[in-house]
């Protein structure tokens, strides 16, 4: 069953999802299934999540359990792979997953990324640099962003 619970950051209510001792999403609405409830895995995601805009943490380490076809886990793989405070294009994840042609699937990769933050798809930008696309909004990608740039160490 998953389990659930609600978290205020700087960029909205975020609800943390876990089943089975894994995350499922972290996400600016609630799962379609499951109950709220807070766990400590939800409350450790949440303490993260806290370290992570107070500028205490940089990569996460947290039980994930992605569901999605096998394009999509290739970007998600690749997604994680950015070094904090850094940007990479949608054409250079196309390019890192095998198929210079797949930029408009990488964008839809990257709208079902069920992990927001924790998978950090907030730095993929058009290739001459403009913030495009996050299903949470350009203003959170563009104050994730300055946030990073201004903890990176």
């Amino acid at each position: 069953m998953i389990r659930y619970c609600w978290y205020d950051t700087p960029v909205g209510r975020l609800a943390v999802a876990e089943e089975d001792g894994s995350l499922v999403s972290v996400s600016s609405h609630a799962p379609k299934e499951g109950r709220e409830e807070r766990t400590p895995l939800t409350d450790g995601a949440g303490s993260q999540l806290q370290e992570y805009f107070q500028g205490k943490r940089q990569a996460f380490s947290l039980p994930l359990s992605f569901r999605g076809t096998p394009f999509q886990l290739k970007v998600w793989k690749v997604l994680q792979s950015i070094p904090y405070g850094e940007t990479r294009s949608y054409r250079q994840i196309a390019e890192a997953v095998g198929n210079v042609k797949a930029v408009r699937a990488v964008g839809m990769a990257n709208n079902r990324n069920p992990f927001m933050i924790v998978v950090p798809c907030h730095r993929v930008i058009g290739s001459d640099g403009s913030l495009v696309g996050y299903a949470s909004g350009v203003e959170n990608k563009r104050f994730l962003l300055e946030l990073e740039k201004g903890f990176k160490k």
